[in-house]
């Protein structure tokens, strides 16, 4: 399956040490071999079941992969690239994003960045739905949290706002989707944990790594869990891990059978609110300074101070056929002018393939969902002076 149509998640998580310091190792011998300055991606075959591997291919060029590496680690891939190119080397450079560390600091995180891609293949009557080597996905979604299963919900619903999550009710089951990918899969795998299908079943008929499948069980038993409760008792622990699981309050509510607003207030009254993390890319070995954040509920402080007055500007989200590049040159404009005003910003979007995404675009970047709650909450935390919904076209 092409990279554009994977689910990716960073930092990895199912390769063995030993594993991923050997991609690294082979990766930079033939960089150097080839003897490329600037940016450049390597892509490997890797048999999970033994140390085989293959490389697929080497480019030495920017691609929208490179925009998600850049945005999930807070290393800035392209202006590196271009002060290499100038022939400045790598201690010489400062790494733009975080302000203190030089560009030889390799990346760790201490978040989860799940990445997904996006199909439009719906609006056309003739189209396959399967995906495999070649690309059909027009767009893709960047989700940060603190734990795989809060990233992985917060991407189902960025892909798509009809959906509120990891929802076991959205496909039916059905062995040939398992077997052959299609862009609804994981909600065909979301129904098989729910009609009891084991992770070693799954395993055989997805080959998808059973450390993923794990965690999506999780999901979907707690989920089963909230449905066997009414709200009136929804206890506080069950509603924090419930957040801290990436549900959503509409999510919540259709398990409880309530609404969003009531499930709002009710975890508004027992204090449990998200926190604002900046993406650290040293996973705080150092003191890092980024605009980058993100929401979670696996948490108990703030990041960034609260004390200067914004305007908040929402963007387009993902790309998708008949909304895409112009909307976001909308938000671009309207940040850029907002600036010229003498007016600090704040941007809402979860786009990583746009500009509006980018460090320096805006005075805070706040890379989550675009919808009712989590504007909302950032709405109540930040308390702008003003908020721009016009310019991201449809979503806002």
């Amino acid at each position: 399956i092409h990279t554009g149509e994977s689910i990716v998640v960073a930092p990895s998580q199912t390769l063995t040490n030993r594993e991923y310091n050997m991609l690294r190792t082979t990766a930079i011998k033939v960089i150097r071999h080839f003897g490329i300055v600037g940016e450049c991606n390597i892509q490997y075959a890797l048999n999970p079941n033994s140390e085989e591997y293959y490389i697929i291919e080497v480019n030495a060029r920017l691609s929208r992969s490179s925009a998600l590496a850049s945005k999930a680690t807070g290393y800035p891939l392209a202006y590196v690239a271009a002060k290499l190119g100038l022939g400045i080397p790598l201690p010489n450079i400062n790494n733009s994003v975080t302000g203190v560390t030089t560009a030889c600091f390799e990346p760790s995180l201490d978040y989860c960045v799940v990445k997904m891609p996006r199909w439009d293949l719906s609006k056309f009557s003739r189209v396959s739905t399967k995906i495999g080597s070649s690309m059909k996905s027009v767009g893709e979604v960047m989700a940060i949290g603190r734990t795989f299963e809060e990233a992985f919900q917060k991407a189902l619903r960025m892909v798509d706002e009809g959906i509120t999550g990891f929802d076991p009710y959205v496909k039916k089951v059905c062995d040939e989707e398992l077997k052959e990918p299609t862009d609804k899969r994981m909600f065909v795998v979301a129904a098989a944990i729910k009609n009891g299908y084991s992770i070693e079943k799954l395993y055989e008929l997805t080959k998808i790594d059973k450390w993923f499948l794990q965690k999506m069980k999780r999901i979907i038993d707690f989920h089963a869990l909230l449905q066997e409760r009414n709200q009136n008792n929804l206890t506080h622990e069950i509603l924090l891990k419930a957040k801290k699981m990436g549900f959503s309050d509409k999510q919540i509510a259709g398990a409880v059978k309530s609404t969003e607003l009531a499930i709002r207030m009710q975890r508004e009254e027992r204090g449990i609110t998200p926190f604002v993390k900046q993406i650290d890319t040293v996973a705080a070995e150092w003191p890092a300074s980024t605009n980058y954040l993100y929401l979670t509920y696996c948490a108990d402080s703030h990041d960034v101070p609260y004390n200067e007055e914004h305007v908040m500007v929402i963007g387009s989200g993902v790309y998708r056929i008949g909304s895409s590049v112009e909307f976001d040159w909308c938000a671009v404009g309207c940040l850029r002018e907002l600036r010229n005003l003498h007016k600090k910003t704040i941007m809402v979007n979860y786009n990583p393939e746009t500009v509006s995404t980018d460090y320096d675009m805006s005075d805070r970047l706040y890379f989550e969902e675009i919808s009712f709650e989590v504007v909302m909450d950032i709405y109540n935390l930040e308390n702008p002076t003003g908020i721009i919904l016009s310019m991201g076209g449809q979503l806002p």
